[in-house]
Parts: structure tokens; C-alpha cells; sequence
């Protein structure tokens, strides 16, 4: 079987899986309206102020689940499927986005790590592949250099990998914030708070499968260098 099928399509099915499981429980806990009748975005303020963010803004985002903290600029933003709905997911969403906020205030290391390396990640993510197989084609071409610049590749989309990786611990200790949250302030019910982890928790997979995505392409990428292709 070649390497590329091993490397990719288990990372891939699970990608599938993970969206199809996110799809799946945003559709079910979408429909089903939060006690309080409360507003992703009324919820977003609340929780916000709770926690002594005054200063962090909510605003409207575009695309579905396109929901997001900015530690940039200090903004919370919603997309319309949740900001505008008094569902149960919305709750779930809108709590792990002011654990992000939570986390910012809070100078939380993974969160500062991962923001240090998102420039050098989106860098590798972008063009390490490209010099992977430029550098490849050049020493096929008798360049001697060809190598060195499909390394630099390599160490390049490392970096991508490596912010993926961090991102992990950053996700999960969002979630397991926002569940607190919900619990602790009595925002949601025992069995709203029970669907809003089921919310969360399909989201969660779909940050092991883009590292698991990751790891896999970058592998690929050494065993072509070292030679540990087969065909």
C-alpha cells in the first residue's frame, strides 16, 4: 500500500467523522431553546461580565460556526446561527469563546505560546509544502541545494505542526472552563449543561484530527527526504 494512503487517509476519515459528529450535535442542540430563552449574544455579554471582561466586545461574525475570541483586538465574535438563537448549543459555544477570553486575561501559557508561534505557523502552513517538493525537483535538476531548501520546508511546516499540537490543551481547557462556567453560574440547567458538552465535545475531535492530519503530512514529508518511501 503506498505511504501516502497509510499517512492520510485514517487522518482523513476521522476529519469526516469529526465534522459529521459536530454537524450532528450544532443540529440537535440548536433546536432545542435554552431555559432562560437567553441569546448567544446576550449570553456572550453575561458570561463576559461575570467574569470581569467588561472590556472585551462582542460582535457579529460571517459563516456558520465561524465563532471566534480575537486576542488581538479583545473581540468575542459570533456567528449568526449562534449569536441570534436561545438554543443550547449557543450556550455551549459562547461559553468556551469567553473561556478563550478567560484565558487571555488570565495569561494562560499554552494560549500565550500559541499566539507567540501563529506567524511562524501560518508561515510553515503555507509554504513549507512548497518548498518540500520545490527543493525535491531541484535535486532531481542535479541542484545541490535542492535539499537543503525541502529541509527548510520540513522545519517550516514543524512549526505549523507544533502550533496545532499546542492547540490542543488550549481547546480542552476552554471547554472544560466553559462547562465550569455553565455549571457554576447557573446559566444552564443539568441537561442543557449535558448538550452543550456534547457540543463541545464533537468539536474537540476535530482538533486531534488536524493534528493527527498534520503529524501524518509531515512524516511524509521526512521519509521522502531519508529516503523511507515505498512505492
Amino acid at each position: 500500500m503506498e505511504l501516502w494512503l497509510i499517512l492520510f487517509i485514517p487522518p482523513l476519515l476521522f476529519m469526516l467523522y469529526a465534522q459529521w459528529r459536530v454537524s450532528s450535535a450544532f443540529g440537535k442542540y440548536s433546536k432545542i431553546p435554552n431555559d432562560r430563552n437567553m441569546t448567544g449574544l446576550n449570553a456572550a455579554r453575561w458570561l463576559l461580565d461575570q467574569n470581569n471582561l467588561q472590556n472585551v466586545q462582542v460582535e457579529l461574525s460571517k459563516g456558520k460556526l465561524s465563532d471566534h475570541y480575537d486576542p488581538r483586538v479583545r473581540v468575542l465574535r459570533l456567528s449568526p446561527d449562534v449569536a441570534n438563537k436561545a438554543s443550547v448549543a449557543a450556550l455551549g459555544i459562547v461559553a468556551h469563546e469567553v473561556g478563550h477570553a478567560v484565558q487571555h486575561a488570565t495569561a494562560y501559557a499554552p494560549l500565550q505560546v500559541r499566539n507567540a508561534l501563529a506567524p511562524a505557523a501560518g508561515l510553515g502552513s503555507n509554504l513549507g509544502g512548497i518548498l518540500v517538493f520545490v527543493g525535491i525537483i531541484l535535486y532531481a535538476m542535479g541542484t545541490g541545494f535542492g535539499l537543503d531548501i525541502a529541509w527548510i520546508g520540513v522545519a517550516l511546516f514543524g512549526a505549523a505542526v507544533v502550533f496545532t499540537m499546542i492547540t490542543l490543551p488550549v481547546e480542552f481547557d476552554a471547554s472544560a472552563r466553559a462547562k465550569a462556567m455553565l455549571r457554576n453560574t447557573g446559566l444552564a440547567s443539568v441537561t442543557e449543561s449535558s448538550g452543550a458538552s456534547a457540543v463541545l465535545s464533537a468539536a474537540a475531535l476535530t482538533y486531534v484530527a488536524a493534528l493527527l492530519a498534520a503529524v501524518g503530512q509531515l512524516l511524509y514529508y521526512v521519509l521522502i527526504l531519508t529516503g523511507g518511501r515505498r512505492d
